[in-house]
């Protein structure tokens, strides 16, 4: 399975998750990528290749209807950043830490820049460990 961190890394990939999240809570039961692509304002190739990506991660499933694909989140594999990023808020906060309810709004425009720092960082780290532990053959 491919890190999540590194799928989540990518504004593109996140946009793509919103918006589907999004139209779930709207009583959607599926975006079609010309869906996407209209909301986004992005090429299809790049819909595309990004809905792959996610794919991939198991963040979307698809339904097909002819000639046309209907993508949908699934959220279970965020569990896995959600796992990763509660003791982080405990330290910060002690006892004092939020209870965190999952809330099905899209993430305002800050906590949307802060996650694609935690993202961004989380992939860095990967990379650096990674690295180091070829160089030193383990």
């Amino acid at each position: 399975m491919t890190d999540i961190f590194d799928v989540i890394a990518d504004g593109t990939r996140r946009d793509i998750l919103q918006l589907l999240l999004r139209r779930s809570t709207e009583g959607e039961s599926g975006t079609s990528v010309s869906q996407i692509v209209s909301e986004l304002g992005i090429s299809q190739p790049t819909v595309s290749k990004h809905l792959k990506v996610l794919r991939d991660a198991e963040l979307v499933s698809v339904r097909e209807d002819g000639q046309r694909r209907f993508y949908s989140l699934e959220v279970d594999p965020l569990e896995v950043v959600d796992d990763w990023l509660v003791p982080f808020l405990v330290d910060a906060f002690g006892e004092d830490a939020p209870d965190i309810d999952w809330t099905t709004v899209p993430l305002p425009d800050g906590a949307a820049h802060a996650a694609e720092v935690v993202g961004r960082a989380a992939a860095s780290a990967k990379h650096v460990v990674t690295t180091a532990l070829r160089r030193l053959g383990a």
